[in-house]
């Protein structure tokens, strides 16, 4: 089968499982009890369906991590369904070095960062060309930060992905580095810094300590 007709094939089988999740639990649950790791082997063994399981099982965590990151409920699931395209391709690459759900959060957040890089070239071009000076967001703005989702949503693209990968998902510093391309120290520097940045922007809109 060429890849972009197989590619297109497992995009409808995820949105065709996403779309469905409610109606199959039942199924899916028994397949989580049994064991996640007969899953992947089945998976490799290019078995759709018990790659469908896997998806229902990790696609919240996924989706959360590329939401959090991009800031965009489209561009997340844009990105969430390409982690999972290359998860299947990438399947036989996957050893079981690492619990399955962090491999496949590093694919996710390499699926967000690529997709940024390509925006930023995008915007540039259009800065280039059409002389477009995008204003500062102000912190003060009213409505802007009305609780912590937000805030976080508006910290700097390094600060963000490090605390979302960091406080909110679990990662170390260590890991969260790895995933980001970064040094630990970094990794360290950018979490306090969205700290900081958090703790003022929460304090403008008047959350105390």
């Amino acid at each position: 089968m060429p890849v972009d007709t197989e590619k297109r094939a497992l995009a409808a089988l995820l949105t065709s499982a996403s779309s469905d999740y409610s109606r199959s639990m039942a199924t899916v649950s028994t397949n989580v009890q049994t064991d996640e790791r007969a899953l992947i082997r089945q998976a490799q063994r290019s078995d759709k369906r018990a790659f469908e399981a896997l998806y229902r099982l990790h696609i919240d965590k996924v989706y959360g991590i590329c939401l959090r990151m991009t800031g965009n409920v489209s561009e997340a699931e844009d990105c969430a369904q390409e982690a999972f395209i290359q998860a299947w391709n990438q399947l036989q690459k996957f050893r079981g070095d690492s619990a399955f759900s962090t491999w496949l959060h590093r694919i996710a957040v390499n699926s967000v960062l690529g997709r940024m890089r390509k925006s930023k070239r995008e915007q540039d071009r259009i800065m280039a060309v059409g002389e477009m000076d995008r204003p500062a967001l102000e912190t003060g703005d009213s409505g802007e930060m009305r609780d912590l989702s937000e805030a976080v949503d508006r910290l700097p693209e390094g600060a963000r992905n490090v605390f979302v990968l960091h406080a909110i998902y679990g990662y170390s510093h260590e890991e969260a580095g790895e995933m980001l391309g970064i040094a630990t120290g970094t990794s360290k520097a950018q979490l306090h810094r969205a700290k900081l940045l958090l703790a003022q922007q929460l304090k403008q809109q008047g959350f105390e300590p």
